[in-house]
């Protein structure tokens, strides 16, 4: 007997990447409800029923953008390798899945605006950027232990990480002639982690 398909998880996904294509569109602030019931083809009850309002499903897509870009780093420290080849290879892994969700790179700026006036949203990055200060500082504490890193600080280090990604993704979206993802963001988390071997 096969397994039951999860109906409820597959209409909130549906759901979400109408809003992804709404939201690219036209906007958190331009998108109306109407809006995503038209690009997901379901009926406005189902949208409700899943969703109360457009800021719901703004947190909801929030949630589920920064899960995909961090599946990699819930599982680093398990990983093979050493600790630089391990955070080089989450930096690369980082860079891919942000080429997946491309075309909704728009949202993005929108996120950090709304962050000011928004509190679920600005609670939503926290919790992504906390994410690095969890999952980073052991795996380096790890690198110092086994001898590849010098006496450093893990957080320090975390959030240098986060500043590396983030900052490369921005400085891209800014001017994609002159910024390449992949090899400038593990350009530069190679010099972050020169700085610190010993």
């Amino acid at each position: 007997m096969s397994p039951k398909r999860d109906v409820s998880e597959e209409r909130k996904n549906q759901i979400l990447e109408a809003a992804m294509v709404v939201f690219s569109r036209n906007g958190f602030l331009g998108a109306r409800m109407d809006d995503i019931v038209a690009e997901s083809g379901l009926s406005k009850g189902t949208l409700y029923w899943y969703f109360d309002s457009k800021e719901e499903i703004i947190i909801s897509l929030l949630k589920h953008l920064f899960d995909q870009e961090m599946t990699g780093l819930a599982t680093i420290q398990d990983k093979p390798g050493t600790t630089s080849e391990r955070l080089l290879q989450f930096t690369k892994d980082s860079m891919n899945s942000l080429e997946q969700i491309i075309g909704n790179l728009p949202i993005a700026f929108e996120f950090y605006a709304m962050s000011f006036r928004h509190e679920g949203v600005k609670e939503k990055l926290k919790t992504y950027f906390r994410q690095y200060l969890e999952k980073i500082p052991p795996l380096v504490q790890q690198g110092i232990e086994r001898g590849e890193f010098r006496e450093v600080n893990p957080v320090e280090v975390a959030i240098a990480t986060g500043a590396i990604i983030e900052g490369t993704i921005l400085l891209w979206i800014y001017d994609k002639a002159n910024v390449d993802l992949e090899v400038h963001a593990l350009a530069s988390m190679e010099m972050l982690l020169a700085g610190i071997r010993k």
